[in-house]
């Protein structure tokens, strides 16, 4: 099958990453030619490590980065393509930018799916004139670990556009869960507050990063602590989620925390900007609170 991924960051290689091991031939399409080799670059690493855990062999290595063709040309790269995956930055007037430039070049018949993590699949259907076409497919951070894909169907998401994401999901030994169109969806809707709380409650004193971390590693059995895990799902896409549910719902406990903002604002964006919560300037794997919070 042919497969264009719109973006080539953290999120669009890891897409790529998984569609061209599972024997698809993969479209990464990025407006930046040093962003497409950095995706490569990143793609290799990943399945590197997956060679190492004898997983795949070194000629599966490959054979996936030969299926992966990379573009600046949205035209060129998404010409021929069965199915578009939209991996952009989680900003809604760039998504329905995208979409309505990929409803005039893809072929009529391919589905367009959006990687969204919280904005609305009805709106950016709305871009299109295949809005039965349009849907939700919301893999989890990192991609080629992580076996869920959330799938969403927006409100004119036709049953067949459905089932075949739906299979596609478990072709690649994904686990897909249907939901519907509602901001923040089910995954975001529920971890974002906590990642909101617990920036609350660093930045109203009740406990340090290291701290609150450990609280919900320990006494809750989570393998990374709320703090750790904003960071890298990059402080700027939580700002962003939040702010799709607050406007969306109304309700005052989707209020972003100041200090998330003042982060955000400051260039603070977590594992992708060096320097988050903690500190990942140093490169290594040890964890290293930053020492705004010491």
């Amino acid at each position: 099958m042919n497969i264009s991924v719109i973006g080539a960051g953290q999120m669009g290689a890891g897409i790529a990453q998984v569609f061209a091991v599972g024997g698809h031939t993969v479209s990464l399409i990025d407006i930046s030619q040093e962003s497409l080799d950095r995706g490569l670059a990143a793609i290799r690493k990943s399945l590197e490590r997956i060679v190492k855990k004898e997983k795949i062999t070194a000629e599966q290595l490959e054979a996936a980065m030969k299926n992966i063709q990379t573009y600046t040309d949205m035209g060129a790269g998404a010409q021929d393509a069965e199915l578009v995956i939209e991996a952009a930055t989680e900003n809604v007037d760039l998504k329905l930018k995208i979409f309505a430039q990929l409803d005039s070049i893809a072929p009529a018949s391919a589905p367009l799916a959006t990687n969204t993590s919280s904005i609305s699949i009805t709106r950016i259907a709305a871009a299109t004139k295949r809005p039965d076409k349009v849907i939700g497919m919301h893999f989890m951070n990192p991609v080629p670990v992580m076996k869920l894909v959330e799938v969403i169907r927006g409100y004119a998401t036709s049953d067949a556009t459905t089932q075949l994401v739906m299979d596609l999901s478990r072709e690649l030994g994904k686990v897909p869960v249907e939901v519907n169109d509602y901001p923040g969806f089910v995954a975001n809707r529920i971890l974002m507050p906590m990642l909101n709380e617990a920036m609350y409650t660093l930045w109203e004193g009740v406990g340090g990063v290291a701290e609150i971390d450990t609280v919900m590693k320990l006494g809750m059995a989570h393998p990374m602590g709320p703090l750790q895990l904003a960071d890298y799902i990059g402080l700027d896409t939580c700002l962003a989620i939040l702010n799709v549910m607050k406007e969306g719902f109304g309700r005052q406990h989707y209020q972003p925390c100041p200090l998330l903002v003042n982060m955000v604002t400051a260039g603070k964006l977590g594992r992708k900007s060096g320097e988050g919560f903690y500190d990942y300037s140093a490169g290594g794997k040890e964890l290293i609170v930053s020492s705004s919070f010491k």
